[in-house]
């Protein structure tokens, strides 16, 4: 099973639509999972053309008046997945976050709220987010990718284009400097 991974897409406020390299990332993926701050149920209804999906309400989805739920459980063929925004301040806190993920009682947890990608892997749980394939902070914008195969779980992050900070598209100023 082949799932799509999203989040912070911050669409119409911060981003006119969502990427074309996302809709065609999540060509042929089953689920789409989207960790919160959709900000429009547009957003929504277009990736549900691709696959159905499963949103949770972020922050900002609070602001606008979303009915999404906080958290959603998951068993697909048997693992427990997670999904929940990760709103916790410092933002990408390991400890708190593993503490949802515990009060949910999954082997995976995903979240978004960083906008930037991570996989962390603790003892009894593994942390994901898909960061924002958007409006990515001090990072390149992404997805998720999870393929689950023989009950093992693989996981990729997918970037989906250059970062919107200059200064962090290293390979591109660097070779624009030599073609000066």
């Amino acid at each position: 099973m082949l799932i799509g991974v999203i989040s912070d897409t911050h669409i119409p406020d911060r981003a006119s639509k969502i990427p074309e390299m996302v809709l065609k990332t999540f060509e042929g993926v089953e689920i789409i999972l989207h960790a919160g701050d959709l900000i429009s149920l547009a957003v929504r209804d277009e990736l549900e053309e691709l696959a159905p999906i499963t949103c949770v309400m972020g922050n900002m989805d609070r602001y606008q008046g979303l009915k999404l739920p906080k958290r959603k459980i998951l068993d697909v063929d048997g693992i427990k997945i997670g999904l929940n925004h990760g709103e916790v301040y410092p933002r990408g806190d390991t400890q708190q976050l593993h503490y949802i993920g515990l009060e949910m009682g999954v082997e995976f947890l995903i979240t978004g709220h960083t906008h930037w990608s991570f996989i962390q892997e603790l003892e009894d749980m593994v942390l994901l987010n898909p960061g924002s394939p958007t409006v990515p902070r001090l990072s390149d914008p992404t997805v998720m990718l999870l393929k689950l195969e023989d009950s093992n779980l693989d996981v990729n992050i997918i970037k989906i284009g250059d970062s919107s900070c200059k200064s962090l598209n290293f390979g591109k100023n660097i070779k624009e400097k030599k073609d000066k």
